[in-house]
């Protein structure tokens, strides 16, 4: 099996597990629960399966967020909501957001039952040892509701193939807001002031870090990828997917391939009502 299988199937699977991060229901519910509404909704909901960490520990997790901006919303988020009351919020804002986008019928439709129990398959494949994060959502109880196991297993694989992800950063000497800006780069990743904005990154911090890339030489005066970008990219994401195949290798040729089929189904579903967030991506 040919590693770069992992980044097909996790392309895939994406769209179902950013509900969780775009969509209204989920500040309206953990906001009612206590939590700001806000950049604190993101770090605590996030965070919450790792239970009531400080910020140093989100920090190190999400890997290119500002720690400033962190330590203003954790630990103080916990003194708002526990971090169970916080899973079990954002659980219920899934739930309730892919019922509006797909229907009830939608969420029970073949295709949800089938991708569910594939990226089921495939996120118990998962070994925890050397990811935290992906470790602390394996700890907790899987939903009963195909689309909510769908949501869940999607974020486990997400969630391994991130904490792999950081580790071929750290390898590459790859601060986190370089490794944004690299991502951003590319022209193909978030929109530049959004990565900015949401990463919590300031005017001063963005440049400073953009010359020292470009000292590298890694990006141009412009803050457009090189040759040598290119190439250091393409390698490290490589290495992501080599450290990402295990569940698909689980898994197997036959069933990754017609997860990414059905996948593709449920992802086409979820664009078609309007799922996809505006002026994040670059066009």
């Amino acid at each position: 099996m040919e590693t770069r299988i992992a980044r097909v199937a996790a392309s895939v699977l994406e769209p179902v597990h950013i509900v969780c991060y775009f969509q209204p229901e989920v500040e309206r519910y953990l906001a009612a629960i206590g939590l700001r509404p806000g950049r604190m909704v993101y770090y605590a909901a996030r965070a919450a399966p790792m239970g009531a960490v400080g910020a140093g520990v989100v920090a190190a997790t999400f890997y290119n967020f500002n720690p400033e901006k962190i330590a203003r919303n954790i630990p103080r988020a916990w003194t708002l909501a526990t971090p169970s009351d916080v899973i079990a919020a954002r659980l219920a804002a899934v739930d309730a957001a892919m019922v509006r986008l797909l229907g009830e019928d939608g969420c029970q439709s073949q295709e949800i039952l089938e991708l569910s129990e594939l990226a089921r398959t495939a996120a118990e494949a998962c070994v925890p040892e050397g990811r935290p994060l992906f470790a602390a959502y394996a700890d907790l109880e899987w939903p009963e509701k195909p689309h909510l196991v769908l949501w869940h297993a999607s974020s486990l694989l997400r969630e391994f193939r991130g904490d792999g992800h950081i580790s071929a950063l750290v390898q590459a000497g790859l601060p986190g807001l370089a490794a944004l800006q690299l991502h951003v780069s590319t022209g193909r990743g978030f929109n530049r002031e959004f990565a900015k904005v949401s990463r919590g990154w300031s005017d001063d911090q963005w440049r400073a870090s953009a010359a020292a890339l470009a000292s590298r030489g890694l990006i141009d005066g412009e803050e457009k990828i090189t040759d040598a970008g290119r190439k250091l990219r393409s390698e490290m994401e490589a290495a992501t997917d080599r450290a990402a195949i295990v569940p698909w290798k689980v898994l197997g040729e036959r069933d990754t391939a017609r997860l990414i089929e059905v996948g593709t189904v449920v992802r086409d579903r979820l664009d078609a009502a309007g799922a996809n967030p505006t002026g994040v991506f670059a066009k």
